[in-house]
């Protein structure tokens, strides 16, 4: 695989992370200094792809203090940036994580901001920006919701752009983002959806995709024109997130789509670093809270606990994709990738 792989992140954040105490007598919850931490699924992809190895390169939207401190973030991590910068503050996203033996009801509170206004001259530099960084890329990940200012078709165009460039497109996007981006043909979309939807996939496909990832708690139903799997990972395990990372998912799925990995071991690739191989934003052991980074034996471990089972038939329906109205009107297998390890 040659080139570098471009994630692209258009609302970016910085998570603001704080320790609480107990209410003193005065009524005053003591809280630590803050820890920051660059967030968004396209930055934790570009993360997760740089602890593989990977070339990658974290670009989009920053500005303001909070996008230095993202860029600065993302530089102690090992990951080149190219963020366009603008003249509102990137969002912010906090967090107070009370005492650990305190009331279960306040153990977690999260506050956010909202997005920044994206000027028109702002959007088109970052589109000069964007087809610079695709000369020679070897393909670009676009992730996330828009910031205020931004035509919902936006994703669209930079399909288009890429497609253009000869860019292979991986797509996580939801609502009117992915209902305008669909059609304009990118290789792989990864939806979410509270729960299983078994026609989605296709659906996907007829409007567009050249292959659709559907995950739904700790399970990945993928569709392709090879075929159909769904991967699976029990919730049980210990080692295994209650949430899964979505973007630790997305980062999982590129290197199969890019040097042709059989699907079965592409799902159990990404499915083990989103279930709990890449710990996004947990404690490194040793280091500060809030650096992300990817546990090679937990990994190992849930490779081999991954189920992955072909869909061999079922009958066609229609369901309802996330922000789209309906209903609406394969290459041999490559061989199985090594084990990997992190850089």
């Amino acid at each position: 695989m040659s080139g570098v792989i471009v994630t692209i992140t258009l609302n970016a954040a910085l998570h603001v992370d704080y320790a609480t105490g107990e209410v003193d007598a005065g009524g005053i919850r003591p809280v630590s200094k803050p820890g920051y931490r660059a967030g968004g699924r396209g930055v934790t992809a570009a993360r997760v792809l740089r602890a593989f190895g990977h070339d990658v390169v974290a670009a989009g939207l920053a500005g303001g203090a909070s996008g230095e401190l993202i860029r600065e973030d993302l530089a102690r991590s090992g990951v080149p940036t190219a963020f366009t910068l603008i003249r509102g503050e990137s969002r912010r996203i906090f967090r107070f994580a009370g005492p650990e033996d305190g009331d279960p009801g306040e153990q977690v509170m999260r506050f956010g901001e909202t997005a920044p206004y994206i000027t028109t001259e702002e959007l088109g530099r970052f589109a000069a920006d964007y087809r610079r960084l695709l000369v020679g890329a070897a393909a670009v990940v676009l992730c996330g919701s828009l910031p205020d200012g931004l035509p919902p078709d936006t994703y669209g165009s930079l399909v288009t752009y890429a497609a253009e460039a000869g860019v292979p497109v991986i797509l996580d996007v939801g609502g009117e983002e992915l209902k305008h981006a669909i059609g304009h043909g990118p290789d792989l979309v990864v939806v979410e959806t509270s729960s299983p939807e078994p026609g989605l996939g296709t659906d996907l496909i007829r409007l567009g995709a050249g292959a659709a990832a559907v995950t739904a708690g700790h399970a990945v139903h993928a569709v392709t024109a090879a075929g159909e799997w769904t991967a699976h990972v029990a919730a049980t395990d210990a080692d295994v997130r209650l949430h899964p990372s979505r973007g630790a998912l997305v980062a999982g799925l590129v290197p199969g789509q890019l040097l042709g990995w059989s699907w079965p071991d592409r799902l159990r690739h990404a499915l083990a670093l989103a279930a709990g191989g890449a710990r996004v934003g947990a404690k490194v052991p040793g280091g500060p809270e809030g650096r992300s980074y990817v546990d090679l034996v937990t990994y190992e471990r849930l490779l081999d606990v991954v189920s992955v089972q072909p869909v061999l038939f079922r009958r066609r329906q229609c369901c309802t994709a996330p922000g789209l109205h309906r209903p609406w009107a394969a290459p041999p297998l490559a061989p199985a990738p090594p084990r990997l390890r992190s850089a």
